[in-house]
C-alpha cells in the first residue's frame, strides 16, 4: 500500500496557556481531497500553519509521504513538495502573472532566460490542470477566481505534489467555485493531494473523499463523505444539533422604511455602476439582493448607508429625502435610525487594531453615555461592551483585547451587535456570514430574524444563495448595477436565480422601474 501524503502524528502547539492543537493525528492518503472543518477556534489554520512551516510543533512528527521530515520554513515545506493558497491570497497586484509565479523560484541568474522558462512551465501547469490565465496579465486587474488560480499556479510551480487551501471560496462567485472545483477534480486525477479547509458544508460534501472534524483542538471525528451528512457534520464541530435551515415565521410587511429611487451613482471613470435602481423594504420584513459579487451590490449599500452620496435619484429613510440637493452623510443616516453592518469587516466595520471596546462603540462615540466633561467614560464604554458581549455570544469576553486577535466571526459578531444594539429601524447587512464559522452562523440568521419580527426593515446582500434564498423574504437580483429580477423568496430556488444573476432568466430586458419591488 501506497503511504499517506501527509501522515500527521501526536501534533502538540501552544501559545502561553492557549493549547491551539492538542495530539492530533491526520492521515491524508494520496491523490484524495481531503476536508478539514471545524468552529473558528477549532484549531485547523494553527495545524495547517505548523504544516506549512509558519509555526514549528511543540512535539509530534510529520510524515510526508511515508519519510520523516522536519519542517521549520515555509521553505521546507516547499522543498518537501507541500504548497499552500491563503484565504488572503499572497500576491504582489502591480506584478503581471508570470512575475507573481516566478518570484523567489527563478530558475536562472539571468532574469531574461529566467522569464523564458518560467513562461513555458506556466504554459503546460496551464494545460495540464486547467488553470487558464494570460502569463502578461497584470495580477491586481484580474477577477478574485483568476487570482485565486494564480496562487495555485505558483506553487504547483515549485513543485507541490500536497496543496493546502484555506477557505479558498470564500470570495468567489457560484461560478467561481464551479470552476475551481472542475480544477481540484482535474489535480486529483494527476495525483496531487488536496487538503481543503473550509466552513461550508454543502461543499465538502461536493468535492472532498473524506472530511475531519476539529473541535477545541483536537480531532473528534474522521468519515468518509459519501458516508456522512451535513447535519452530522455540525453537530461533531458544534457539539450540539445546529439548525441548518432559518427558523422564522412568514413575514409580515408593514410601511416602507427605506425607499431607493431612480439611484445612479459613477465612479471616479465615469463607469456606471449603479443604473436607474429603485426599490422598497417594509417594516417587518428582509429583503435580499443576489448577484455575482461586483454587479452594483456594495455600491447600493453605500448609497444607502450615506457612505457615497447620492449622485442622481434619491433615497428615503425616516420621511427625509436625500439627493444631491440634500446631501446627508453616514453620521446624519445613523440618526435617522440606520444601522449598517459593512460587506468587509476589517476595511469598514472596526479598526483591527483598537479594542474590542473601541471596535463596539465605532460610529457611537460621541454620544454623550460614553462621554465625560472632557474624556471618555472609558467604565461606560467597557460596560457597554461586555454588555454586547455577552447578549451575542462574543467570544472570548475580554473588552480590552484587539479585535485583530478575534476570530473572524467573532469579529463579524461584534460589529452586528453594534449595530443592531439600538434596535435601527432599518438594517442593512453586507455579506452577514462571510468567514464565519456554522455556530455562529446560526446565531447571526437568529438576530437578524429577530430584529425583523420586532418590526424593522432589514435590507441583506449575499453572495450565498442558500443564505439569500432561507434568511429573506422577498429577492432582488442585481446584474451589471441594475435590477434584473425579484420575487418572493418562497417562490426562488438556484436555477432560477442563477439565471437571473447572469441575465438569462428575464423575458425581456426589463428596467428597474418596471420591476421595482412594492
Amino acid at each position: 500500500m501506497q503511504p499517506p501524503a501527509i501522515d500527521l502524528r501526536k501534533i502538540n502547539k501552544s501559545f502561553g496557556p492557549v493549547q491551539a492543537n492538542k495530539n492530533v493525528n491526520l492521515k491524508v492518503a494520496k491523490g484524495s481531497i481531503h476536508g478539514i472543518i471545524g468552529e473558528n477556534g477549532a484549531g485547523k489554520s494553527t495545524l495547517m500553519s505548523i504544516l506549512y512551516g509558519f509555526y514549528e510543533a511543540d512535539s509530534g512528527e510529520i510524515l510526508v509521504n511515508g519519510k520523516l521530515s522536519s519542517i521549520r520554513s515555509s521553505k521546507d515545506a516547499i522543498y518537501a513538495g507541500i504548497g499552500m493558497v491563503h484565504q488572503h491570497f499572497m500576491l504582489i497586484e502591480n506584478f503581471s502573472v508570470l512575475e507573481n509565479v516566478m518570484l523567489g523560484a527563478e530558475l536562472s541568474s539571468s532574469l531574461k532566460e529566467s522569464k523564458i522558462s518560467a513562461r513555458e512551465e506556466l504554459q503546460r501547469l496551464s494545460n495540464e490542470f486547467g488553470l487558464a490565465v494570460d502569463p502578461d496579465a497584470i495580477t491586481g486587474d484580474l477577477a478574485v477566481g483568476l487570482q485565486q488560480r494564480v496562487e495555485i499556479l505558483k506553487a504547483l510551480y515549485r513543485g507541490a505534489e500536497i496543496l493546502i487551501l484555506d477557505e479558498p471560496t470564500g470570495v468567489l462567485t457560484p461560478q467561481e467555485v464551479r470552476q475551481l472545483f472542475e480544477i481540484l477534480n482535474a489535480l486529483r486525477k494527476r495525483g496531487v493531494s488536496v487538503m481543503l479547509i473550509t466552513h461550508k458544508l454543502q461543499e465538502i460534501l461536493a468535492i472532498t473523499d473524506e472530511v475531519t472534524v476539529m473541535r477545541g483542538g483536537t480531532m473528534v471525528a474522521t468519515r468518509e463523505t459519501a458516508t456522512t451528512t451535513k447535519e452530522e457534520l455540525a453537530e461533531l464541530m458544534v457539539g450540539r444539533k445546529v439548525l441548518l435551515e432559518v427558523d422564522k415565521t412568514p413575514a409580515k410587511p408593514g410601511k416602507v422604511l427605506l425607499e431607493a429611487k431612480n439611484l445612479t451613482i459613477k465612479d471616479s471613470s465615469g463607469v456606471t455602476r449603479l443604473d436607474n435602481v429603485s426599490l422598497k423594504v417594509h417594516a417587518g420584513e428582509i429583503l435580499g439582493i443576489a448577484g455575482v459579487s461586483g454587479n452594483g451590490q456594495t455600491e447600493l449599500l453605500d448609497v444607502l448607508s450615506g457612505i457615497v452620496a447620492v449622485q442622481q435619484g434619491s433615497v428615503v429613510l425616516g420621511g427625509c429625502a436625500i439627493d444631491k440637493d440634500n446631501v446627508l452623510n453616514a453620521k446624519d443616516f445613523r440618526h435617522l435610525s440606520l444601522g449598517h453592518v459593512a460587506e468587509d469587516r476589517h476595511k469598514q466595520g472596526m479598526v483591527t487594531d483598537f479594542s474590542a471596546r473601541e471596535t463596539a462603540i465605532m460610529g457611537f462615540q460621541d454620544e454623550p453615555e460614553f462621554n465625560g466633561r472632557i474624556f471618555m467614560n472609558n467604565k461606560a464604554v467597557t460596560e457597554h461592551c461586555v454588555k454586547l458581549m455577552a447578549e451575542f455570544d462574543v467570544r472570548p469576553g475580554n473588552p480590552h483585547l484587539k479585535s485583530a486577535n478575534f476570530s473572524g466571526g467573532n469579529q463579524q459578531k461584534l460589529c452586528i451587535a453594534r449595530e443592531m444594539e439600538r434596535k435601527p429601524k432599518v438594517l442593512l447587512v453586507g455579506q452577514p456570514t462571510r468567514g464565519v464559522d456554522i455556530g455562529a452562523i446560526e446565531f447571526i440568521h437568529q438576530q437578524v430574524v429577530s430584529l425583523r419580527d420586532a418590526g424593522s426593515a432589514v435590507l441583506v446582500v449575499s453572495v450565498e444563495l442558500e443564505e439569500v434564498m432561507s434568511l429573506c423574504d422577498r429577492i432582488i437580483v442585481m446584474f451589471e448595477g441594475r435590477i434584473v429580477g425579484e420575487m418572493a423568496a418562497a417562490d426562488a430556488d438556484a436555477q432560477k436565480l442563477g439565471l437571473l444573476m447572469g441575465n438569462a432568466g428575464s423575458e425581456s430586458d426589463t428596467s428597474a422601474q418596471e420591476i421595482t419591488a412594492s
